[in-house]
């Protein structure tokens, strides 16, 4: 067993753990590359830290921002960080991943655009500059429970996904998906109206989206080939594309470049081997989105959350132990993010999975910058436990490791509950047994 807990009390102690077994982790000794401004084309980002979507399940009823959805993004609107990808929102009722994830409508678009202003008031008075706000457009698909229970909507059955035999309706038709297309047309145009810069056609996680590109052995338009697989996410930003009449609006994704199951059959792994990495369609994936549709940026990620989440968010607690040390995913994702940087050069890459280096996330980050392996630098769990690291950073060049996230997983055990998610070390009072 590989496994074993966070003992890096310094920078050079990661140094040398990394390289003892070979892996994958340019640190920089300090920070300030992640301070430097970037231009995306139109778009132009005040620094190069990200806040990730981390969905906090507590929308109201209706999918409406609630109570704890605002202080959430009050907060991160205070850190400064240049760019804030919104969470999850879904695009239909049935998409929904919980009772309480947003769900973006006609009726509660005012609500969004009340939070979007907010934000961008309280960043322009706290750090002299507003935040790219991306939302997040999703269909949950195998993961949807809009009424607390499971219900799926799958692709394919995946064996290495599922407890039990999925049932013949639980597949969705091919109708089905034309109509989940469509729904992105009304999401854009609601998007727009409130207030975000652009929006992100979910594509990770094994979500819908990001299922059918591994749908190698669903029959008709939607499996088998290449163009098949790729048909529902481009047919999401054609109908997306042609709904929103701001000129600046942008459409982009994040993507998983790589499932890693064992299972014969996935995206961005060698064809009959899940587990080996083959970024070959990822990147042609990319290249065509950017011709066609001109993404200003992609964010990478890998892995599933609910079966290896140590493929996208390394951790060393909790009851499901991986084998391999969590050094080792995280320089996977790291050269992952790298290889697309350098193979699609033209599009900015927002890379992953920093926060398991603590006070050390900012050097990992700083230096996959710095070398050009990705543009920015994406946090998650970091903005949910101690979204003031963005100023601490950029102040002092440190993270306070009292409170850094602990990589412990607790935020999305509450996330997976349907509980509204949070810290539940550093930021106890969203926390509530």
């Amino acid at each position: 067993m590989k496994h074993e807990i966070f003992h890096y009390p310094a920078l050079e102690d990661v140094r040398r753990a990394s390289e003892g077994m070979d892996a994958f982790l340019p640190l920089a000794e300090k920070t300030e590359a992640l301070f430097a401004p970037l231009s995306m084309g139109k778009i132009q980002v005040s620094n190069r830290i990200a806040f990730q979507p981390m969905e906090g399940t507590d929308g109201t009823d209706e999918g409406a921002p609630g109570e704890w959805t605002v202080r959430r993004y009050q907060r991160f609107a205070q850190a400064g960080p240049g760019m804030i990808w919104f969470e999850a929102v879904a695009t239909l009722p049935e998409a929904r991943a919980s009772a309480h994830q947003l769900y973006l409508t006609e009726g509660n678009v005012d609500a969004f655009r009340r939070l979007t202003d907010g934000i961008r008031e309280i960043s322009l008075k706290e750090n002299g500059y507003v935040p790219v706000l991306v939302m997040q457009a999703t269909h949950s698909g195998r993961y949807a429970k809009p009424h607390g229970i499971p219900e799926p909507l799958i692709a394919y059955s995946c064996p290495p996904l599922e407890d039990t035999p999925v049932s013949v309706e639980r597949i969705v038709s091919d109708d089905d998906l034309k109509r989940y297309e469509e729904a992105f047309a009304v999401t854009a145009k609601l998007c727009c109206r409130a207030g975000f810069d652009g929006m992100d056609v979910k594509c990770c996680h094994r979500y819908l989206a990001c299922e059918l590109l591994s749908a190698f052995t669903r029959p008709g338009p939607y499996g088998g080939s290449f163009e098949n697989r790729t048909r529902f996410l481009k047919n999401c930003y054609r109908a997306a594309a042609g709904a929103c009449e701001d000129s600046g609006f942008f459409l982009t994704s994040r993507m998983n470049v790589y499932d890693g199951f064992a299972w014969p059959w996935g995206f961005g792994v060698r064809e009959g081997g899940g587990l080996e990495v083959c970024l070959e369609e990822p990147v042609r994936l990319i290249r065509e989105l950017r011709e066609e549709f001109g993404i200003p940026m992609i964010n990478v990620t890998m892995g599933n959350p609910y079966r290896n989440p140590h493929v996208n968010r390394p951790y060393d607690h909790g009851n499901y132990v991986p084998e391999e040390h969590p050094l080792e995913g995280l320089s996977r994702m790291m050269d992952g993010v790298s290889r697309i940087q350098h193979a699609v050069p033209d599009v900015p890459v927002i890379g992953s999975a920093f926060s398991y280096l603590r006070q050390h996330a900012g050097n990992l980050a700083a230096g996959m910058v710095e070398g050009g392996h990705c543009a920015m630098a994406g946090f998650g769990r970091m903005a949910f436990a101690y979204p003031g690291f963005v100023r601490e950073m950029r102040e002092k060049g440190t993270i306070r490791p009292d409170r850094a996230c602990v990589a412990c997983g607790g935020c999305a055990a509450l996330l997976r509950r349907g509980e509204p998610a949070g810290c539940v070390v550093r930021d106890r009072e969203v926390y509530r047994l």
